[in-house]
């Protein structure tokens, strides 16, 4: 899955811990050899954290590997969001308790747009720092 970010490194370190994640390491060495051998430039990369890392984006993982569930990549682009995400993340609480979930997403940026029920279900749809959005339900 792919999310396009103005802050690819920021909202990486943001989703990861919101859901538990991890942010997947850089490998300085090989982008300073990509330079060197002229498949890659200095414009190409920025630093993160005092990490070298490849400007274009930043994937987060599960703590158990890519066999556990497919890395999100926030990928690098110019345009601002403009309209409401056609797909977004449903952030399952497990045991935890879903109304602190959000109260500790709020306090790390998130916005409250609105809850919501069907039957039995409830869940609440937050924005990310970037606007975009999120459900926490049970």
């Amino acid at each position: 899955m792919t999310v396009d970010s103005a802050t690819p490194h920021a909202l990486a370190d943001w989703w990861a811990e919101a859901l538990g994640w991890e942010v997947e390491p850089s490998d300085e060495e090989f982008i300073r050899s990509m330079i060197a051998a002229g498949r890659a430039t200095e414009e190409d990369t920025t630093t993160h954290r005092g990490v070298l890392v490849w400007k274009a984006g930043q994937g987060i993982r599960h703590p158990d590997g890519l066999e556990r569930a497919p890395r999100v990549l926030f990928q690098l682009i110019e345009e601002a969001k403009t309209g409401k995400n056609r797909v977004h993340l449903d952030v399952r609480t497990g045991g935890d308790d879903p109304a602190a979930v959000v109260e500790r997403l709020l306090a790390k940026g998130a916005k409250h747009l609105h809850d919501g029920h069907q039957g039995p279900f409830v869940w609440t749809t937050l924005a990310d720092p970037e606007g975009n959005e999120l459900c926490v339900s049970h």
